[in-house]
């Protein structure tokens, strides 16, 4: 009895499976800055001070959209493992790529805030807190991971030449968690759980908070003694701004949730570090805002086009919306209330162009195939002038 072979394809052609495995080849962790930064969209405009007509509504449908892109992301992530496992490992090993293994754990834990935010208002507040549950676990996990794993790899397995904004990236992921993980507490029973999840998140603070002192002066140093940053790669100063902002939201939720978690005088404690920190941070995020945006303004007027390092534009902006939004709330002044207002203005104007370049982008396949050559920034000026 005769054996059917299996039909081959001719030479020169490819497969439709083939063409969809090719496809995700150069999709590296970075497309997850793009879930973070739709993600960010909900999650700040859900805190806004003022009601406006159909924001929640608004806002509810970015959340969705931000779950379907998550899903989306990590089967083809998945499929990137399976079938490019040489490529996978070359992003590791590349100090540009590596780094943004942080935005995993970010873009896992920005959805499960936005889903017990908003997400709760079209599936149930159980199930909200189950999807939150599993995000943030995996999140944070993912994260301490990473916040470990990049710097040794940096130390151990990198060539590096010169300071990156991106190596913010992983060491700020477990302040995100520190940030998002007292959403979480009015669902776990009272007393020692509550305390014991409040206490673990201030340690995730101080940890990415120590780490980003370590990390940012060499980033400035960067930029002062060093070769100017490729134009590509200017939106990632705005990387900055994640760390001061997502730690000045945290405090602010900090003493939201120690109200009943802890006895005085750390309840207020809380409340009295929430100022004492938020005020002169904000005060210097917003001072690194006006630098980073003079600099891309720079590198715009030098010819930098679009990158998939615009979405650096979006998710720290946003929680600068967030960290302003916690001090109108522990201040009472209307000054944050139009800092967050004004801000979220510009993370809804950022997104808007950064998805739209990236849809854009997808559908005429440039972003899916390969990296290009990188534009070099301006040549750096030696001479003393007058």
């Amino acid at each position: 009895m005769a054996t059917l072979a299996p039909r081959l394809p001719a030479p020169g052609v490819t497969t439709p499976g083939a063409t969809r495995r090719h496809t995700v080849r150069h999709l590296g962790p970075n497309w997850y800055a793009s879930v973070m930064g739709t993600a960010i969209v909900a999650n700040a405009g859900a805190a806004l001070p003022y009601d406006l007509p159909g924001l929640r509504t608004a806002c509810t449908a970015v959340w969705a959209l931000s779950l379907l892109m998550l899903v989306a992301l990590l089967a083809a992530r998945a499929a990137h493992w399976a079938h490019h496992r040489d490529q996978a490992r070359a992003h590791l090993l590349d100090p540009a790529m590596a780094p943004f293994y942080g935005c995993l754990a970010m873009a896992l834990l920005a959805v499960g805030g936005a889903t017990i935010l908003v997400g709760r208002d079209w599936i149930g507040l159980p199930a909200a807190v189950a999807v939150d549950a599993v995000l943030f676990t995996a999140g944070t996990v993912t994260g301490l991971a990473a916040a470990v794993a990049v710097p040794y790899l940096m130390v151990a397995r990198h060539r590096i030449t010169e300071a990156s904004p991106v190596w913010l990236l992983p060491v700020v992921a477990p302040m995100v968690s520190a940030a998002v993980g007292p959403l979480l507490l009015p669902h776990l029973p009272q007393g020692p759980a509550q305390q014991t999840l409040l206490i673990l998140c201030h340690a995730m603070f101080g940890m990415s908070l120590l780490a980003t002192l370590v990390m940012l002066p060499l980033v400035f140093g960067r930029l002062v003694m060093g070769a100017p940053l490729p134009l590509a790669l200017t939106p990632t100063l705005f990387l900055a701004l994640g760390p001061l902002g997502q730690s000045t939201t945290a405090v602010n939720k900090f003493a939201d949730a120690a109200k009943g978690v802890f006895p005085a005088p750390y309840e207020q404690g809380f409340a009295v570090f929430a100022v004492l920190y938020g005020v002169p941070v904000m005060g210097f995020a917003l001072l690194w805002l006006a630098l980073a945006a003079t600099l891309v303004a720079r590198a715009r007027r030098g010819g930098m086009g679009f990158a998939m390092t615009f979405w650096a534009f979006t998710f720290p902006v946003g929680t600068c919306v967030t960290g302003a939004e916690g001090l109108a709330q522990h201040t009472g002044l209307a000054v944050f209330r139009w800092l967050a207002v004004g801000l979220y203005g510009l993370l809804v104007a950022a997104w808007l162009v950064a998805g739209t370049h990236t849809v854009r982008g997808l559908f005429s396949g440039a972003l899916l195939a390969g990296p290009g050559p990188v534009t070099p920034g301006p040549r750096p000026v030696t001479a003393r002038t007058r």
